[in-house]
C-alpha cells in the first residue's frame, strides 16, 4: 500500500471521526450556554472522565471555570441542525436554549441545565482544566447520567439501532454505519 506523506494542517485534526457532542453551562450570573464540540472522548474509568477541548477565547469555556461543571450532552444524527445552529452563534449574544427551541433539564449533581431534547445527558464537575495552545482540554468527572428510556435496552445498555449519534469526520456530520462486534469477541471467531 502506497501513503501519501502530507504536511500538517487543520485539517489533519479530523481526519478520524468523534463524537459531536452539545456542552451545557452556566456562570454565576449569566443565562445558560450551549457550546457544539467534535473533540470528545473518554479517558479515564478510575476516576470516571471525560474529555473536551474548548477554544480559550469562547464564552462557554469562561462560564465552565465560573462554576466548575458543565454537561454533556449526545445528539442524535437527526440533530445535525442543532448542533449546527449552536456551533455557528454565541452565548455571549444570545440565549441558545430559547433562541433555538431547547428545553433546559434541572441537572441533579451539578448547576449548569441539560438539555431535554438530546438523547443522552452526561453530568460533569471540572476535574481539571489544561491549556494546550489555543485551547483548554476540560477533564470532567462524571457525576451522574441522564439516558432516555426508548434508547435502552430491558438490561439499561443503549440500543444502538435505538440511538444513532451525531458523528464528525473530515469537517463534516456523519452517523454511525453497522455494527461490527463487541470488543475483544472479533478475536474469537
Amino acid at each position: 500500500m502506497v501513503k501519501k506523506i502530507l504536511e500538517p494542517t487543520y485539517g489533519a485534526l479530523w481526519l478520524a471521526p468523534t463524537a459531536i457532542v452539545l456542552a451545557s453551562c452556566i456562570g454565576k450570573s449569566s443565562a445558560p450556554n450551549i457550546i457544539t464540540l467534535a473533540s470528545y472522548g473518554a479517558l479515564s474509568s478510575k476516576p470516571l472522565l471525560l474529555g473536551v477541548t474548548i477554544a480559550v477565547n469562547q464564552y462557554s469555556l469562561q462560564l465552565i471555570k465560573e462554576t466548575g461543571d458543565f454537561v454533556v450532552n449526545v445528539p442524535s444524527h437527526k440533530q445535525a441542525h442543532i448542533a449546527d445552529l449552536c456551533g455557528s452563534s454565541s452565548g455571549r449574544n444570545i440565549n441558545k436554549f430559547s433562541k433555538f427551541n431547547l428545553t433546559p433539564g434541572r441537572s441533579v449533581k451539578v448547576k449548569s441545565p441539560y438539555i431535554v431534547e438530546c438523547p443522552i445527558n452526561i453530568e460533569c464537575t471540572l476535574w481539571k482544566s489544561i491549556n494546550c495552545g489555543n485551547h483548554d482540554l476540560l477533564l470532567g468527572e462524571i457525576q451522574m447520567v441522564h439516558i432516555d428510556e426508548e434508547i435502552l435496552n430491558e438490561d439499561e445498555t443503549i440500543d444502538a439501532s435505538k440511538f444513532n449519534p451525531l458523528a464528525s469526520f473530515n469537517l463534516e456530520y456523519w452517523s454511525l454505519g453497522k455494527r461490527i462486534g463487541k470488543w475483544y469477541q472479533t478475536v474469537k471467531r
